[in-house]
């Protein structure tokens, strides 16, 4: 079955809009990827997507870390996005959750890639092997699907 995709930064999660956000990321401060606000009414979201994956769609994460990185610091943004992801989506069980480098192309590390994905960037959407959504309209999208 169909899996659909979730990036995180600019999607589902506002690190735009932490205040300071690029000067912790250069930083190596992960505090940005844990104190983003949802971009998108997260109930709604998990609704459906509990709804989705009852009629057999499988529901997965795929979002890069940090441009400026070391390992260390690709461990500590990692739990931020987990832990990110366990506390405004508890209710969902993703079936796949992939955090990679930066600029990684995500059509090459996720398990169906020609599956669904919503991601805020032109260029993820326009190199994703399947179909590619921006982030307008998530929820009416995912509504849509059958």
């Amino acid at each position: 079955m169909t899996t659909i995709y979730f990036d995180m930064d600019g999607t589902i999660a506002d690190l735009y809009g932490v205040s300071g956000w690029l000067e912790m990321l250069l930083a190596h401060d992960p505090a940005p990827y844990a104190l983003a606000a949802p971009l998108i009414r997260l109930c709604s979201l998990a609704r459906v997507l509990n709804r989705l994956q009852r009629e057999g769609y499988k529901i997965g994460i795929v979002s890069w870390l940090s441009k400026a990185n070391n390992a260390e610091y690709n461990e500590a943004v990692t739990a931020a996005k987990i832990e990110w992801i366990n506390r405004h989506l508890p209710s969902v069980n993703f079936d796949e959750i992939k955090i990679v480098p930066y600029g990684t192309p995500k059509g090459e590390v996720v398990n169906d890639p020609d599956g669904i994905l919503f991601d805020d960037e032109e260029n993820n959407r326009i190199n994703w092997p399947g179909t590619a959504f921006g982030v307008d309209n998530i929820i009416e999208i995912l509504r849509g699907l059958n």
